[in-house]
């Protein structure tokens, strides 16, 4: 084993212990990563694009980078990494529900016994990769990981999206050698005694949401550029609750507006219905889509206003690249995480919020009304969405990663 630096022009070297690569294809030195984190997008998708920035790190300075993820079978980082060519080993892990329903109960009791099963198969799968450095996004499976990497004396790099603080990462900040977060508010929720450990780097947003075109976007939905867009999002599933609502309003802002509407795969047959009974006028301003792939960043470009949920993820592509919002959180989630996430924005000046379990269409119309009646108002919501964006989060997460040293 050897020691060695990493350096940038103007950054401070921290060391950072190299191994040489075992593989036959590479005399280069290579630094090993494990990456923990998963379940849903917001916690896997970060991780995804940091591992890409910090790759490209890497190679600028001569080196290779190993990659292994840990996670659960059933989660959705097992068929990324299977996408993107990424080893990966599953683990046994238990979620803990804050405030379990009676049938849960049961569940966090089983969960409970296998918790320890799955912290002996971290620790057996870090001593086994020997990683220089571990990074952790959040999700239950990252705490095994995160008590192994503690255990077995690894730098542990724990990122948090949100601008409170998870339940996973309540537990890991206490023992992360770095803490990362995207939000300079997230300090004050942290553990006091983590607080000198903490680093703003922002939540990092995949580059291809950086690079969409608005014309484009617009001739791909053959919209007229001089009325405004409004994009509406429930997530890759939809959101029966956000359908519902703008179905309700369509009559009314479809004389103001150009709806382009992705409404998840439950509800794209009752939407096109909905659509297909407009007045032929109205029906060239609305489209309804089940789910938006490699075309998202230009749609995302042409939009004006954007009508969402208030995820994690969903806000750090909104602000990246500076789009007014009117944010509808999804209650309850763990911690009233959304509500939190909106109501920052909202007292920004980045967006309007329905922080109501149930906001009421007239709520919605009001709050879109007043936008799409006053562009420059629009324009004052992105610039203050745009303050809030990190586009170098990636990168800033990366360059944390490759220059946290061991502990002491």
């Amino acid at each position: 084993m050897t020691r060695d630096t990493v350096a940038e022009p103007g950054v401070p070297t921290l060391p950072l212990t190299l191994r040489r690569n075992t593989m036959p294809a590479s005399s280069r030195p290579a630094v090993r990563l494990c990456v923990t984190g998963g379940g849903t997008g917001g916690h896997t998708y970060p991780a995804l694009t940091t591992v890409a920035a910090a790759r490209e790190q890497a190679a600028a300075r001569g080196m290779d980078l190993e990659v292994m993820w840990v996670g659960t079978a059933t989660g959705l980082e097992a068929r990324v990494t299977a996408e993107h060519g990424i080893p990966f080993t599953a683990i046994t892990t238990g979620k803990v529900r804050r405030s379990p329903s009676l049938r849960e109960l049961a569940t966090n009791v089983a969960d409970a016994f296998r918790v320890p099963l799955g912290i002996l198969q971290a620790i057996s799968a870090v001593r086994r990769h020997r990683p220089d450095v571990v990074l952790s996004t959040g999700g239950y499976v990252a705490v095994p990981i995160g008590i192994a990497a503690f255990l077995l004396r690894r730098p542990l790099v724990m990122h948090e999206q949100i601008t409170s603080l998870g339940l996973a990462n309540r537990v890991l900040s206490r023992i992360a050698t770095r803490v990362a977060v995207s939000h300079a508010s997230t300090v004050e929720h942290l553990p006091p005694s983590a607080r000198s450990r903490a680093v703003v780097t922002g939540n990092p947003v995949r580059p291809e949401m950086l690079r969409g075109n608005r014309e484009r976007g617009l001739r791909h939905l053959g919209f007229d550029a001089g009325l405004p867009v409004v994009y509406v999002t429930g997530g890759a599933q939809g959101s029966r609750q956000i359908n519902t609502l703008v179905e309700a309003v369509l009559p009314r802002l479809l004389p103001h507006a150009q709806v382009l509407h992705q409404c998840g795969q439950a509800g794209i047959d009752r939407l096109s219905q909905v659509a297909a009974a407009l007045p032929e006028w109205m029906r060239a301003r609305y489209r309804p889509v089940a789910f938006l792939g490699a075309e998202l960043p230009d749609m995302l470009a042409a939009a004006d206003i954007v009508i969402s949920r208030s995820g994690a993820g969903t806000l750090a592509e909104l602000t990246a690249v500076g789009k007014p919002s009117v944010l509808i959180p999804l209650i309850p989630t763990g911690g009233d995480e959304q509500r939190a996430n909106a109501r920052h924005l909202a007292e920004a000046g980045a967006a309007r919020a329905l922080l109501h379990a149930d906001p009421t269409p007239d709520q919605l119309l009001a709050e879109l009304g007043g936008l799409l009646d006053d562009p420059r108002l629009r324009d004052e919501m992105a610039r203050a969405a745009r303050a809030l964006g990190r586009i170098d989060a990636a990168d800033a997460l990366a360059h944390l990663v490759l220059t946290t040293p061991p502990p002491r």
